[in-house]
């Protein structure tokens, strides 16, 4: 597995990975699917201090996946953005985390993650935070492995699927 910057041409197998959790999960509070214009934008302001990155592998032959910019398959994606629009925020970043469903179990959420606070902590960063639809337990389980802490939940703030959804916030120290 390597990880990298997200490249164009990785445009449409992130939205892919993205939009499967806006249709059929509450891991993502968003409703509707991303198009092909909104991903390029996501990807622009995605880039310098608040990157994007892909986990990716070489393409088996004959077998299907969701192809990257180089040829690779595209296994998930991960970003660092501004955690609040206040410029005293500025020293802290929240994390997102996508695993394609076929490629979970297998350790690319946890090396996304782990190359996400690399490049928090290069970028001058003091604190990550990681916001997660409560009943996520394999995202809490993650961050919890990587040294985030509890830091609070809130009750019933997101509704999605006929659900009322609380948010788990974990805060890890750079």
């Amino acid at each position: 597995m390597q990880i990298r910057l997200v490249a164009p041409g990785d445009a449409e197998a992130i939205r892919s990975i993205y939009n499967v959790e806006v249709l059929e999960s509450t891991n993502t509070f968003d409703m509707v699917p991303r198009t092909a214009a909104e991903q390029k934008a996501w990807m622009s302001e995605h880039r310098g201090v608040h990157p994007a990155i892909v986990a990716t592998e070489a393409a088996p032959a004959g077998v299907a996946g969701l192809p990257g910019a180089n040829g690779e398959t595209v296994l998930g994606f991960g970003s660092l953005s501004p955690f609040r629009e206040r410029s005293g925020y500025a020293a802290t970043a929240e994390n997102s985390v996508y695993v394609d469903v076929a490629q979970r179990g297998k350790g690319v959420g946890r090396a996304l993650l782990a190359e996400l606070l690399v490049l928090a902590s290069a970028h001058g960063f003091h604190s990550v935070i990681a916001r997660v639809a409560g009943h996520n337990e394999t995202s809490i389980g993650l961050h919890r492995a990587a040294g985030f802490e509890l830091v609070g939940v809130e009750r019933e703030v997101g509704r999605k699927h006929r659900q009322w959804l609380d948010v788990v916030e974990l805060q890890r120290l750079l």
